[in-house]
C-alpha cells in the first residue's frame, strides 16, 4: 500500500461505516412507522430541527393539519436527514481528494465520481420518498440507492486495502461471485418492495409455510405494479392480503435462490484454498437467513427488521471484498 495513500484509505473506511449508519438509521427509521413524521421537506413542520415545545407543536399543527406532530417520530426522520447530509459531504470530499490523484489511482476516482452522482439523486429520492408519501417503488428505490452508495465506497476502502492476488485459476470464482451479487442486489429489491408494501407478515407468524398453507391464495398481478398514481398516501399499504401474500412468497423464493448460489460460491472458494473468505461468506449468510426468519415468526421486531438490513449490507461487504481480492492487478 502506497503511504501517500494512507489517509485517503481511512477516509475511505469512515465513509463506509457512515453509508452503514446512515443505511441502519433509515431502515429504523421506515420500520418505526416514522417516514411520513416530517410531511415537508428538507424542513420538519417549517423548521430545521423539528417541532419539541408545546407552542412549536401547536403551530406546527396549524400549519400542517393533515399530519399531527409526533415528537417521538419527528426527530429521527430529520435526525436521518442530517446523517444524510454528512455523508454526501463526506462522498464528496473523498471523491475530491481522489481526484487530485487521478493519474496514479483513475479507477478509484472514477468510482467516487459515481458515488458522488448517485448520492445526489439518492438525496431526491429521499425527497420523494416523503413528497410522494411512501410511494412503493421509490422506498425500494431509496433503499437500493443506499445500498449501491455503499457498495461502491466499499469498492473504493477494498481496493485501497487489499492487494490483488494475480492468481489465473480464479476467473470462474470470479463469475460466480459477480452473479452472486447480482442476486443478492436483487433479493434486496424484493426485500424492499415487501417492506413498502407492508408484506412482511402477509403470512403470519408461519415458517417455512405460509398462512397454514404451502401456497396460499395469491394476486401477482397486483403485487407487482410498479407504478402507481401520485397523491395516494401509502402509508400502511394498499394492496389487497392476496396480493401482499404474492410479494411475501416471491422474497421467500428468491432467499432460496440466493442461498443455493452462495453455498456453491463458499464451496469453491473453499476448494481453491480461500477457507477463512468462505467461512466469512458462510457466516454473514446465515446471520442474514437468520434474521429473515426472525423477522417472521417474532412478529417483526424492531431491532431484528433494523438488523437485517445491516445484515444485507454485511452480506456484499464480504462479497465485494473476496471479489477485489481476486482481482488481477491494475490501479
Amino acid at each position: 500500500m502506497n503511504p501517500n495513500h494512507r489517509n485517503l484509505r481511512k477516509l475511505a473506511w469512515f465513509a463506509v461505516a457512515f453509508a452503514l449508519l446512515v443505511i441502519v438509521f433509515g431502515g429504523f427509521v421506515r420500520l418505526s412507522n416514522a417516514g411520513l413524521s416530517c410531511p415537508d421537506w428538507p424542513t420538519c413542520y417549517g423548521k430545521l430541527t423539528w417541532p419539541k415545545h408545546g407552542h412549536e407543536i401547536d403551530a406546527a399543527n396549524l400549519a400542517f393539519p393533515e399530519r399531527a406532530v409526533e415528537s417521538h417520530k419527528a426527530w429521527r426522520e430529520q435526525v436521518h436527514r442530517f446523517l444524510a447530509g454528512g455523508l454526501i459531504l463526506t462522498t464528496f470530499g473523498l471523491a475530491f481528494l481522489a481526484w487530485r490523484r487521478r493519474r496514479e489511482m483513475s479507477g478509484i476516482a472514477a468510482v467516487l465520481l459515481a458515488a458522488s452522482v448517485l448520492i445526489v439523486f439518492q438525496a431526491l429520492l429521499g425527497m420523494w420518498t416523503v413528497t410522494w408519501k411512501l410511494k412503493p417503488i421509490v422506498v425500494m428505490a431509496h433503499l437500493i440507492g443506499g445500498l449501491s452508495t455503499f457498495c461502491l465506497l466499499a469498492y473504493v476502502a477494498l481496493r485501497l486495502s487489499l492487494a490483488p492476488l494475480g492468481r489465473a485459476d480464479t476467473a470462474a470464482l470470479r463469475r460466480m461471485l459477480i452473479a452472486g451479487i447480482v442476486l443478492v442486489a436483487l433479493q434486496i429489491a424484493l426485500g424492499g418492495w415487501t417492506s413498502a408494501n407492508y408484506a412482511a407478515l402477509s403470512c403470519g407468524l408461519d415458517f417455512p409455510k405460509c398462512a397454514g398453507q404451502w401456497w396460499p391464495a395469491t394476486d401477482f398481478r397486483e403485487a407487482f405494479v410498479l407504478w402507481r398514481g401520485i397523491g395516494v398516501n401509502y402509508e400502511g399499504g394498499v394492496l389487497d392480503a392476496d396480493a401482499r401474500t404474492a410479494i411475501q412468497l416471491v422474497h421467500r423464493i428468491g432467499a432460496v435462490v440466493v442461498l443455493g448460489h452462495l453455498l456453491g460460491v463458499i464451496v469453491a472458494a473453499w476448494r481453491r484454498g480461500f477457507g477463512r473468505w468462505a467461512l466469512a461468506l458462510l457466516a454473514a449468510l446465515l446471520l442474514q437467513i437468520g434474521l429473515g426468519i426472525s423477522n417472521v415468526v417474532l412478529g417483526l421486531p424492531l431491532p431484528v427488521a433494523t438488523a437485517h438490513n445491516a445484515g444485507a449490507a454485511l452480506l456484499l461487504l464480504v462479497l465485494f471484498a473476496l471479489l477485489v481480492r481476486l482481482r488481477r492487478g491494475g490501479n
